[in-house]
C-alpha cells in the first residue's frame, strides 16, 4: 500500500491513493461550501460587485493572508476602509497627497509604505494593461513563451513596474526562485480561477484551473503528511511539487481543490480514519 520516501515518511501508492479519493471529496464536499465564507479573507472578493475592486481587493486580502483568520479579517476591513471600500478608484487616482490614508497601517511585517509599494505597482499594471487579469495574462504568456515559472515572471514583471520599490516591500510577493511555495499567490489564484466553486468567485479565465497549485502552507503540509500525501519534509517548492502531482492523480482537471480538504483536516480537526494515518505524528 506504501512506499518509503528518503524522509522515512511513508507515501501513499497510486492505487491507495485513489482508494482515499473518495473519502478525501467528502471532505471537500463538507468545507466548500457557502458558510465557509464569511470566517474566511475570499469573502473580500465576495463584498464586492465590480470585477476590478473584488481582484484587487482579494489580491490585498491574499497578501495579507497570514496568521489567525480572525486578525487576518479585521486588518484587510482596516486597510479597505482607507481606501473608502473603492479599492479600484483609490489605486488608479493614488498619488504622493493620499499616503496620509495608509500611514499608522500594520498587519505583522506589512507597513504602510509596503501598502504604498504595492499600489503604486498596482497602479502602473491598470495603466498599462488596462485591467489585473491583463497584466496577469500578459506574465502568464511571457511565462510560458520565455521558460520562466509563472511566480518568478510574476515578481520579475510586477515589481519591473516600479522598479524603485523597496526591496522590504518585494519581500511581500513571494518567487520560486527562493525555493518559496508562493502560497498567498496560489491562495489568490485560486479564489479567482476556480469556476463553479460557492466559495472561489472565479473571475479570472487567463489560465486553466488544472495548472492552479495548492496554496500550501505549514497546516496543509501536515495533514498531507500525515494522510502520505507528502513524504518530503521541509516545506519548500519541491515538497509542493511533490504534492500537486499526487493531488493531480486524484483530479487533474482541479487538483488545488483539495486545499479545502486539508484545510478542513486541520483546522476544523474533522475526523479521519485510523487506517488512513500513514504518519500520525508528521509535522
Amino acid at each position: 500500500m506504501s512506499s518509503r520516501s528518503r524522509s522515512n515518511l511513508k507515501v501513499l501508492s497510486k492505487k491507495a491513493l485513489l482508494s482515499r479519493k473518495e473519502w478525501l471529496d467528502s471532505i471537500n464536499n463538507q468545507v466548500e461550501v457557502p458558510e465557509y465564507i464569511p470566517s474566511d479573507p475570499v469573502s473580500f472578493m465576495h463584498a464586492f460587485d465590480r470585477k476590478e475592486d473584488q481582484l484587487l481587493a482579494g489580491f490585498f486580502a491574499a497578501i495579507m493572508a497570514w496568521g489567525r483568520r480572525d486578525i487576518v479579517l479585521s486588518k484587510v476591513h482596516d486597510l479597505l476602509s482607507r481606501m473608502d471600500y473603492h479599492p479600484e478608484a483609490f489605486i488608479r487616482g493614488y498619488s504622493d497627497a493620499d499616503f496620509h490614508h495608509l500611514q499608522g497601517f500594520r498587519h505583522r511585517t506589512f507597513t504602510a509604505e509596503d501598502v504604498n509599494g504595492l499600489v503604486r505597482c498596482l497602479q502602473q499594471a491598470l495603466h498599462h494593461y488596462g485591467d489585473f487579469e491583463s497584466f496577469w495574462k500578459y506574465v502568464y504568456l511571457k511565462a510560458g513563451e520565455s521558460g520562466l515559472h509563472l511566480m518568478d515572471l510574476f515578481h520579475e514583471e510586477f515589481f519591473g513596474l516600479v522598479p524603485e520599490t523597496p526591496v522590504r516591500t518585494r519581500k511581500h510577493i513571494a518567487s520560486k526562485k527562493k525555493k518559496s511555495t508562493c502560497k498567498r499567490l496560489w491562495l489568490f489564484l485560486r479564489w479567482s480561477l476556480r469556476k463553479n466553486s460557492v466559495v472561489d468567485p472565479g473571475l479570472m479565465d487567463f489560465m486553466p484551473v488544472s495548472e492552479l497549485m495548492i496554496p500550501f502552507d505549514v497546516h496543509v503540509a501536515r495533514q498531507a503528511r500525515r494522510l502520505g500525501l507528502l513524504g518530503r519534509k521541509q516545506n519548500d517548492w519541491l515538497a509542493l511539487q511533490e504534492l500537486h502531482k499526487r493531488l493531480c492523480i486524484l483530479n487533474p482537471q482541479d487538483p488545488a481543490r483539495y486545499d479545502y480538504a486539508l484545510f478542513g483536516l486541520g483546522v476544523m480537526k474533522l475526523n479521519v480514519p485510523a487506517e488512513y494515518l500513514l504518519n500520525p505524528k508528521a509535522e
